[in-house]
């Protein structure tokens, strides 16, 4: 037998060494010849061109930590911290943020991101602007999905509102959505194999930061080692953060556009998207 005292800091002291190691091996920054083949692989997999990732942030269930009042405690009425992950159409975290307060909102978390921060700075060194599969015109930018928590912008797609809208319109959220999914099965693939996800984590709120970073890389680690191959119909029980309102760019506006066009013609269409919607 150890004391209680003993386990926490060996498991601290664990979860701290896989993140360390694993992190630059399995979740290193793309660049621009990774993030080109990220795009190939939505492409192939989700019929999204110039898509090199798809974004969502869930809330890690926790005990209330110590001090904490409010901060930690959500919209669901429990206490949480956030992961905000983007994910390759893989079902492999390329980034990850872990423990913003879990009263935040997604867009308050990816402000707040470092990851955030450089895409805003176009400092993620991703490839220059091309044009969509068979076309001439106009070159695109390469961009993000998310859902309607995050705000729309040159490299950030969200769906457009749900309210009137067009079937050209209806067409771009399914096909949105498609690639946006893959987030949502990642989460679920790393709660089901990692089941301390699906329920509260009773260790102190640094120590279960610490156990989510490993899970996810991990979750990498196993995916390159195992292969793809797997049912993406995998449920978890982690929910979303708040969605508050947030509003877009005209240049980003104009982005989506271009692909609901694309997506409408001859050279972008799907055969079934239409029955789809």
């Amino acid at each position: 037998m150890i004391g209680k005292s003993t386990a926490s800091m060996v498991v601290r002291e664990t979860c701290v060494a896989i993140w360390d190691v694993l992190h630059p091996a399995v979740m290193a920054q793309p660049q621009k010849e990774e993030w080109l083949q990220i795009a190939d692989q939505f492409q192939e997999s989700c019929n999204f061109p110039n898509c090199v990732g798809a974004i969502d942030g869930k809330h890690i269930r926790v005990k209330k930590p110590i001090r904490s009042g409010s901060q930690f405690f959500n919209y669901e009425k429990y206490f949480s911290f956030v992961l905000f992950a983007v994910c390759d159409a893989n079902y492999c975290f390329r980034y990850i943020d872990v423990g913003l307060y879990g009263s935040s909102s997604d867009s308050a978390v990816f402000g707040h991101s470092a990851f955030g921060q450089m895409l805003i700075n176009n400092d993620l060194d991703l490839p220059g602007n091309t044009t969509l599969p068979s076309t001439t015109y106009p070159a695109m930018p390469y961009v993000f999905v998310g859902d309607e928590a995050f705000a729309l912008g040159e490299h950030m797609m969200r769906p457009y509102s749900s309210q009137g809208l067009s079937i050209a319109r209806r067409v771009f959220n399914y096909r949105l959505t498609r690639a946006r999914r893959v987030v949502e099965c990642a989460f679920g693939i790393l709660a089901n194999k990692w089941r301390f996800l699906h329920s509260p984590i009773h260790l102190k709120l640094e120590t279960a930061i610490s156990a989510v970073k490993a899970a996810c890389a991990l979750h990498n680690f196993v995916r390159e080692r195992d292969g793809y191959n797997f049912e993406e119909s995998l449920s978890h029980s982690l929910e979303s953060p708040n969605q508050s309102g947030v509003r877009g760019t005209r240049h980003g506006a104009a982005v989506r556009d271009h692909f609901t066009a694309y997506f409408m013609s001859p050279q972008g269409e799907l055969p079934w998207q239409l029955e789809a919607i």
